[in-house]
C-alpha cells in the first residue's frame, strides 16, 4: 500500500513534466448545493485527464535497464494518450495495446503523441497482448493497479490541499481505482477529518461490486462513461474504500449527462462523464453538506467527443 511519502516523491519527479492544475470555485454549484463548492479541474491537465501524473511517476522509477526494451501499456482511454505523452518526452518506445473498438477521438490523440498503437479485437484480446510483450522484455505499464501510478495520481490531492486547506469533502469517481487510492492516501495523510466520496455509474460499478461481495470481481462494463469502463478494480483500491470512503454513490448515464450538461452551460468547460458524475452524485445528497462546508468535485478529464455530446441528447 503506498504512503503520503510515496505520493511526495512522486510530486518530486513528475512536477517539472506535468501541468499544476486550477481549482475554481462554482457560485452556480455552490448556490445549488447550498454548500461552498470547488472544481479540480484536472481536465486542463496535458492529454485531458490526470493520467500523465502517473505515467511519468511509472516510466521515471523504472530505470533505463528495465527500458532498455521499451514499454509496453494497455487502454482504450486516458491512459493511452497519457502514456503516449510521457513516452514521447522522456524518448521511450513505447507500444499501446488497444481494442479495434476504441472511441477514435482516443486513437487519434494516442497517435498524436507518436505512439505505437497494436489492436486487438477485444480488451481481453488487448491485454493478452500486453503480457506477451511485457514477457519479450518490455516494461510493463498499468493503468490503474500499480503504486507509482496511485502516487502519481495522488498528486492532484496534494496540490488541492495546498489551494484549499480548509477543504472538509472531496469526491472521487472511480474505474480501476489508481485516481481514489491515490489521492485518498494524500489526502487523508494530509488532513485526516476529510471526507471522501466515490462516484460510479451504474453500468461501471466495478468498486460496489467488490465492495458488496467483499472481495475484487470482474464485471462487464455498459456504461456510457467510457472511461469507467475497468472490469475490475485494483486490489489496494478496495481496502482504501472500505476504510476510508464515507459512502459510494451511484449515478445513472442519464444524471451524468445532465451535470455535464450544466457545467458546460454555467462553467463554460466540458468534462467527460467519468468527471461530470461527481457533480450528479453530490446533487443527490446535497441534505449532507453544510454552509461551512467546503466540497471539491475531482473533474478527472475531459475527453469527450463531438460525436457522443451529439448522442447524450437522445438520452435527456
Amino acid at each position: 500500500m503506498i504512503t503520503l511519502n510515496d505520493v511526495k516523491s512522486a510530486a518530486e519527479k513528475v512536477s517539472s513534466y506535468v501541468h499544476r492544475t486550477p481549482l475554481w470555485k462554482s457560485e452556480t454549484l455552490s448556490r445549488r448545493l447550498g454548500t461552498n463548492v470547488y472544481l479540480k479541474m484536472e481536465l486542463f491537465q496535458k492529454t485531458g485527464s490526470f493520467k500523465p501524473r502517473g505515467a511519468f511517476n511509472q516510466i521515471l522509477a523504472s530505470g533505463k535497464d528495465a527500458l532498455a526494451k521499451g514499454a509496453v501499456a494497455f487502454s482504450g482511454g486516458n491512459f493511452a494518450q497519457g502514456v503516449a505523452y510521457a513516452s514521447l518526452v522522456l524518448g521511450v518506445d513505447t507500444i499501446i495495446c488497444m481494442p479495434e473498438n476504441t472511441p477514435q477521438n482516443y486513437v487519434d490523440a494516442t497517435r498524436g503523441y507518436s505512439a505505437t498503437i497494436d489492436f486487438s479485437p477485444d480488451m481481453h484480446t488487448a491485454f493478452s497482448r500486453y503480457n506477451d510483450l511485457a514477457e519479450q522484455g518490455r516494461k510493463a505499464l498499468h493503468p490503474f493497479d500499480n503504486q507509482h501510478q496511485m502516487s502519481g495520481a495522488g498528486t492532484v490531492a496534494m496540490e488541492i490541499f495546498e489551494d484549499l486547506p480548509e477543504i472538509t469533502d472531496l469526491v472521487i469517481s472511480i474505474a480501476g481505482g489508481g485516481l481514489i487510492t491515490g489521492n485518498t492516501v494524500a489526502i487523508m495523510g494530509l488532513k485526516p477529518q476529510v471526507r471522501v466520496w466515490g462516484v460510479q455509474t451504474e453500468g461501471a460499478a466495478s468498486m460496489k461490486s467488490a465492495l458488496d461481495s467483499g472481495k475484487v470481481v470482474s464485471i462487464t462494463p455498459t456504461s456510457m462513461a467510457k472511461t469507467l469502463g475497468a472490469p475490475f478494480v485494483a486490489q489496494d483500491a478496495l481496502k482504501i474504500a472500505q476504510k476510508y470512503l464515507e459512502d459510494l454513490l451511484i449515478v445513472s448515464d442519464k444524471q451524468a449527462i445532465e451535470a455535464q450538461q450544466l457545467i458546460l452551460e454555467r462553467m463554460k468547460v466540458l468534462p467527460e462523464l467519468a468527471a461530470s458524475c461527481t457533480l450528479a452524485a453530490v446533487d443527490t445528497i446535497k441534505d449532507r453538506f453544510g454552509p461551512d462546508d467546503h466540497l471539491v468535485l475531482l473533474m478527472c478529464g475531459g475527453n469527450e467527443s463531438v460525436a457522443n455530446l451529439v448522442g447524450y441528447t437522445k438520452m435527456i
